[in-house]
């Protein structure tokens, strides 16, 4: 079994939109009362579970006689999410309810997991309902969020979720049995990876496309929710839904192990997904950075955007991103500083400097 509860206590499910939505636009009852079942028996074993469902825009697109699956435009997939997820939140309050377990929705956007006190009110949430042995379904609020502030996926949206949850592992259920060195569904030689300890050996083999056209993932989108995963410490596994009951007895899978186990907060910092700024430092800054030291004004190079002083930046090395972190300055005040050691900062700015650009306290590496 996947994540059994003796070693688990909180596990993330994800369910996209082609294992709940059949073709016609109409839910898999059937499969869907079996995973409702897997959930009632994990959490009758001490096991809390929470949901992450796609399936709100397929459901919508048919009830509104939407083109291209709603997916035509933005307009379209917002309206199709609105009407869509009263119909999968009444599912899932039923397939639950059978099985004698209550459903709670939850509705969250990317700025309710990127900005920290707002992450802070919906991990308080979900811890809340989970305790009372309620089953969370969670969705991204796709009524409301726009291009340039979603998500775009629930896999990345589950991982995040898990960090907020404290959970142990995540299971991405897909419409494959996990990662595969080629694309299987158009090379019979494909070879399947049963376990990732290292996400970089296995980047390049993902492919983008998400195969039923249903939803907006992919095997890359799985990859990155693997690296936001693992890194917070988080096990993630990817498995087939296509079968019954995916929760139960041994399957097939790709377990991606968790890297290293990191802070809460510094968790939250290098799973965020967007980013005020980038501050660009030279190679010394970077290895000072790998060693856990502070991002000091003398190795840094270049700032790019406009951020306020903590607000989240990226920062990049010579070879490419390196770390994420809360800014001590602006972004006008970090321009003026670059290059200058301490002793000078006081006289550029008129008043004492902070001890950083970054503090280390403050940072996480990715």
């Amino acid at each position: 079994m996947l994540f059994p509860p003796a070693s688990c206590r909180r596990l993330i499910v994800k369910i996209g939109s082609a294992l709940l939505v059949d073709p016609a636009g109409e839910v898999r009852a059937a499969w869907l009362a079996g995973v409702a079942a897997d959930i009632a028996e994990r959490t009758r074993a001490g096991q809390q579970v929470a949901v992450v469902s796609s399936g709100s825009i397929a459901l919508g697109a048919r009830r509104l006689g939407l083109a291209k699956g709603g997916r035509a435009s933005l307009e379209d997939a917002q309206a199709a999410a609105a009407t869509g997820q009263i119909a999968l939140c009444r599912t899932w309050a039923e397939v639950l309810g059978a099985q004698g377990l209550t459903a709670a929705q939850m509705l969250v956007t990317l700025g309710d997991l990127e900005d920290r006190r707002r992450y802070l009110n919906a991990a308080g949430t979900l811890a809340r309902l989970l305790g009372l042995g309620v089953v969370p379904v969670i969705n991204e609020n796709d009524s409301v969020a726009t291009e340039e502030i979603r998500f775009g996926d629930n896999d990345r949206l589950a991982a995040r979720m898990a960090q907020a949850a404290g959970a142990a592992g995540v299971v991405l259920l897909s419409d494959v049995d996990g990662l595969y060195d080629a694309n299987p569904t158009t090379n019979p030689d494909a070879r399947h990876i049963p376990l990732v300890e290292r996400i970089d050996a296995v980047a390049g083999m993902a492919d983008a496309g998400s195969a039923s056209g249903m939803g907006s993932g992919g095997m890359v989108s799985k990859i990155a929710a693997a690296r936001i995963a693992t890194g917070a410490g988080i096990a993630l596994a990817i498995a087939s839904g296509r079968v019954e009951r995916p929760l139960s007895g041994d399957r097939r899978h790709t377990l991606f192990t968790a890297e290293r186990s990191a802070s809460a907060r510094k968790a939250w910092l290098s799973g965020g997904l967007t980013a005020a700024g980038t501050i660009r430092v030279d190679a010394g800054a970077a290895a000072a950075l790998a060693g856990g030291g502070s991002l000091l004004a003398a190795g840094a190079v270049a700032v790019e955007g406009e951020f306020a002083r903590g607000d989240l930046v990226a920062i990049h090395g010579p070879a490419g991103a390196i770390a994420r972190g809360l800014a001590e300055y602006d972004a006008g005040e970090a321009r003026r500083l670059l290059g200058r050691r301490s002793d000078e900062q006081a006289a550029i700015l008129g008043y004492a400097p902070r001890a950083a650009l970054v503090h280390r306290s403050h940072l996480a590496l990715l």
